[in-house]
C-alpha cells in the first residue's frame, strides 16, 4: 500500500540506496516506524520504538547492516515514547533532538505510562487503554537520553552522507523535527504524518501544522517516511493536511455555537475519515481547536481525553 508501491509489511525495508525504513503495521497507537540512514562508515537512527523489546528487535533486523557501519547518531524526531523509549539500547551513539523536545521529554517519563497502566479509570477507559497500550512493556526503560539539542534547521553527517534536521515543532508535540536525505529525494517525519489514521494534535496551533505538510510537499521527496502507517508520497501529506483543515473548520464552527469540546467532537460527522485507524483521536484534536481559538483555556487533562475517546468509540 501507499503512494510509492513498497509492501506494508513489517520489518526493514530498502526505500532508496543504503536508506531504509523500519515498518510496523498496523499503525495504531504504539506502532510506529523508524528510518536508517547508512553512510560509508557508519549509521544514522531515526527513531526508536515503545518499548526495549520492540527496539532489540529492530535493531537485531538491521545488523546485517549495522555491524560493519555502526549507528553513531540517533535522532529523536520528538519526545512520544513509541520514538524514543528504546534510546538506551543504541549505546556509542550522539542522541540528538530539538531542545523543546529534550525538555518534553522530562516530563513524560516511561514510569508515568507504566503507572498508567497499573491505575483503574474505569472499565470502558481501561479497556480502551489496554487495546492501545497493553502490547508494550513500560517497567524498566531508563528515561530517554540526549546529548546534543538545537532549534531552528541542523545538517548531520552521517558516514559522508547529510541529512538536513528540519524543526517544524510545536504541532504534533512542542518539538517535531523532520529528518530530510534531501541527495535522495527521502525525509523521515516522525508523527508528523499519520497515514491511514487521524494525526494526534497534542500541541498545535494546527494552522502550523498545516503549514509544516506544505513545506514537506515542497521538499519534493520520492519515499516519505510516516510516524505510522504505509509508507508514502505527497498525496499521502496532502491527506492529512486535509484532515487537519476539516477538524479546525468543523470544531470552530461548533465552538462559535458554543458547543463543548467533547460535544463538538461527538457531532462531527467525519466522513471519510471516520473509516482511518483510531477516528476517536477526534477527541484530542477538537480540544486543540478550542485551545488555539482560546489561548487561556486550560489544558485538557489527558487520561479525560482518554476516557472520551474511549466513550466515543463505544457508542457510536
Amino acid at each position: 500500500r501507499g503512494g510509492v508501491g513498497i509492501p506494508y509489511e513489517k520489518g526493514l525495508v530498502e526505500v532508496a540506496d543504503g536508506i531504509f525504513a523500519y515498518l510496523q503495521p498496523d499503525g495504531g497507537w504504539g506502532w510506529s516506524n523508524a528510518g536508517l540512514v547508512v553512510g560509508d562508515e557508519g549509521s544514522l537512527l531515526v527513531d526508536t520504538l515503545f518499548d526495549l523489546r520492540l527496539t532489540a528487535e529492530m535493531l537485531e533486523a538491521m545488523s546485517a547492516v549495522t555491524d560493519t557501519r555502526p549507528i553513531q547518531t540517533l535522532v529523536n524526531t520528538h519526545a512520544n515514547g513509541d520514538h524514543c523509549y528504546g534510546n538506551q539500547l543504541v549505546e556509542g551513539a550522539t542522541v540528538i533532538a530539538s531542545a523543546a523536545s529534550a525538555a518534553e521529554m522530562e516530563q513524560t517519563p516511561p514510569a508515568m505510562l507504566a503507572a498508567m497502566m497499573r491505575a483503574d479509570f474505569g472499565e470502558t477507559t481501561n479497556a480502551y487503554l489496554e487495546a492501545a497500550f497493553g502490547p508494550f512493556e513500560f517497567e524498566g526503560i531508563d528515561p530517554p537520553r540526549v546529548d546534543r539539542t538545537f532549534s531552528g534547521r541542523m545538517t548531520v553527517e552521517s558516514g559522508g552522507r547529510a541529512v538536513e534536521l528540519i524543526e517544524v515543532g510545536p504541532a504534533h508535540t512542542a518539538g517535531d523535527v523532520l529528518a530530510h536525505v534531501p541527495d535522495d529525494g527521502v525525509i523521515v517525519t516522525g508523527d508528523f504524518e499519520f497515514i491511514d489514521g487521524p494525526p494526534i494534535v497534542w500541541d498545535g496551533p494546527i494552522q502550523n501544522w498545516i503549514d509544516a505538510c506544505r513545506t514537506i510537499i515542497d521538499l519534493d521527496c520520492r519515499v516519505i517516511v510516516p510516524g505510522h502507517g504505509p509508507l508514502t508520497d505527497a498525496a499521502g501529506v496532502e491527506s492529512v493536511a486535509d484532515y487537519l483543515s476539516f477538524i479546525k473548520v468543523e470544531a470552530t464552527a461548533r465552538h462559535e455555537a458554543g458547543m463543548t469540546a467533547e460535544d463538538a467532537a461527538r457531532d462531527i460527522e467525519l466522513g471519510a475519515f471516520g473509516d482511518w485507524l483510531d477516528w476517536e483521536r477526534v477527541v484530542i484534536n477538537v480540544e486543540a481547536v478550542y485551545r488555539e481559538i482560546d489561548p487561556a483555556r486550560p489544558r485538557a487533562d489527558v487520561m479525560n481525553l482518554f476516557r472520551a475517546m474511549a466513550e466515543l468509540k463505544q457508542h457510536k
